[in-house]
């Protein structure tokens, strides 16, 4: 019975470092979590806490429902943490890839005040319009992107594979050939004698220009034009407004100061222009001339949007003011990303159409040539 007693518990413990060495190897290969994981567990966590669970029980049944095995080794070091004695909003800071400072910020506001679960749904609803933001933007990108490497495609098969069955047959009337087929068969010589040569072209250029991309110049360079260059600028601005004014709201209306708002915007504004704005604003703030004095020294902002903040800030309901403003050019947004969609298909089309037209001109016109030459 005593050996029984003395092995047992090396029994446990082998299983135990076998269960944990079974979970490193799931947390090493599992799909790192993103957006649709913290929406999972927003709304679980805000439904448990209304029916009125505990929050170190909601977050241990979140854990056990939670598929992805490094997201729920986050939930369980947070329900840990909270178990001892720690507040939620700084077990969840410590996970700040997951959890921005935005959701720290407000989830911390939110302990203090007792209203967590309507924070929940509403740091919810933000990740939902943000999905729906990008499904957006990559639904109008895909098809114009689609139909361009097609294109591309087309060309270098008819260049590569079409054009030389023909070229000893358009040799004997060189003279006579259409410009576009001259120039279209010197393309078509070149990339088959040297196509390592333009291979390595294109490959050095695009290490070159994702070199450049990622640099401090080259990435404020891109963020200037986005803000800057007429047609693309009113549709970067919308998206950089909406989300900056997604968060201020949400955060402003739940009791976060300006400041800690303010700082938020950085994790959601990709563009450093914008994020320089955000600094103005802050060092408006500071000196006592408030948000809306920052936001006016913007000349890639609409006016509306600055009328519409200096309104809120007078009357003192600044978060919801913004609120409804980042709803208005959503939905304007939204407009505009899906008139665009609709017109790149006939003009892709159109272009298309060019393009094939003038490499079945460039081959069906020495043809006649040479048949009116044989007859």
């Amino acid at each position: 019975m005593a050996l029984q007693v003395e092995t047992s518990p090396v029994k446990e413990t082998s299983a135990n470092k076998a269960d944990s060495r079974k979970r490193f190897r799931l947390r090493e290969f599992s799909k790192a979590p993103g957006t649709t994981d913290r929406m999972f567990f927003s709304e679980q966590l805000a439904l448990l806490l209304e029916t009125g669970e505990s929050l170190y029980g909601a977050l241990t049944t979140i854990a056990k429902q939670t598929e992805n095995p490094q997201m729920r080794s986050i939930v369980e070091q947070v329900a840990q943490d909270v178990s001892e004695g720690q507040s939620f909003g700084f077990a969840l800071a410590r996970h700040d890839t997951m959890f921005s400072s935005t959701y720290v910020n407000l989830i911390g506001a939110s302990e203090a005040g007792g209203f967590m679960h309507e924070v929940l749904l509403q740091l919810l609803n933000m990740d939902k319009k943000r999905e729906e933001l990008r499904n957006t933007l990559v639904s109008a990108a895909t098809y114009p992107a689609f139909l361009i490497v097609f294109s591309l495609a087309v060309v270098v098969f008819v260049l590569v594979v079409v054009f030389p069955k023909f070229g000893s047959m358009f040799t004997s009337i060189y003279d006579q050939l259409p410009v576009t087929t001259k120039a279209l068969m010197a393309v078509s010589d070149f990339m088959r004698q040297y196509w390592w040569l333009l291979l390595a072209g294109i490959a050095g250029a695009a290490v070159v220009l994702r070199q450049w991309l990622t640099s401090d110049s080259g990435r404020a360079h891109i963020d200037h034009l986005q803000l800057h260059v007429p047609r693309v600028r009113d549709i970067f601005v919308q998206i950089y407004l909406v989300q900056a004014l997604q968060v201020l709201s949400t955060s402003l209306v739940n009791g976060v100061s300006v400041m800690d708002s303010l700082d938020a915007c950085r994790d959601v504004v990709k563009n450093s222009v914008f994020r320089d704005l955000i600094t103005r604003i802050e060092e408006k703030v500071q000196s006592g001339a408030g948000v809306a004095a920052g936001f006016a020294e913007a000349d890639f902002l609409p006016d509306l949007a600055k009328h519409m903040i200096a309104t809120g800030e007078q009357t003192g309901n600044l978060g919801a003011v913004m609120g409804r403003i980042a709803d208005y050019y959503e939905t304007q947004l939204t407009k505009k990303l899906d008139t665009l969609s609709k017109l790149a298909e006939p003009i892709m089309l159109l272009v298309m159409g060019v393009v094939v037209g003038v490499l079945v001109s460039s081959l069906i016109l020495p043809i006649f040539k040479l048949s009116h030459a044989v007859s």
